[in-house]
């Protein structure tokens, strides 16, 4: 039996509850056979919120589940079925299958955040912002790169009459 991934609409902010219930209504029908796995796309994410790091699960795709099952007309209507389930993306009279590349991006984007969280840099190139900590405190400039990798923004400064780029930690500057 051959397994493809297809997209599901859902409810949003329903995603693991409609996953779930979808779970539950294959157990009770006997189709843990045809319908292989349910998984809502969610990354690990490091932010920081009132001077405090945290790392929460932020969904990749609100909105949306990934279903991993052989397609035919018995599994096709309980998926549609269930309570809080939309409509399958891709074509108007079948659902369309995901492509293998597309489904690994996903996976590996989920599994890579598992293991070193994805930073929160919430940041462009232009945007003004002010420095809120150390020795260039409460100094205004504008945002010349991001290095999401490192966490590192640089921010060009006017010190003394000139600009001066300045690298700091992400979570050392504010927006204006």
């Amino acid at each position: 039996m051959e397994y493809q991934w297809y997209v599901v609409r859902v409810a949003s902010n329903r995603e693991e509850r409609v996953r779930d219930n979808l779970l539950a209504r294959v157990k009770s029908a006997a189709m843990e056979d045809r319908i292989h796995s349910v998984l809502v796309p969610t990354e690990r994410v490091s932010e920081i919120k009132g001077g405090k790091r945290r790392v929460v699960q932020r969904k990749i795709y609100p909105g949306y589940i990934l279903v991993e099952m052989h397609l035919d007309e018995d599994t096709w209507y309980l998926v549609r079925g269930t309570t809080g389930i939309g409509d399958f993306v891709g074509g108007d009279s079948a659902p369309v299958p995901m492509e293998p590349h597309e489904v690994q991006k996903i996976i590996g984007g989920m599994e890579a955040t598992e293991e070193k969280p994805k930073l929160d840099i919430q940041f462009s190139v232009g945007d003004r912002v002010k420095i809120k900590e150390g020795p260039f405190e409460n100094f205004s400039g504008a945002v010349d790169e991001v290095n999401a990798q490192k966490g590192l923004v640089r921010v060009i400064v006017m010190i003394f009459g000139r600009e001066t780029p300045v690298e700091l930690e992400y979570w050392q500057v504010e927006p204006v």
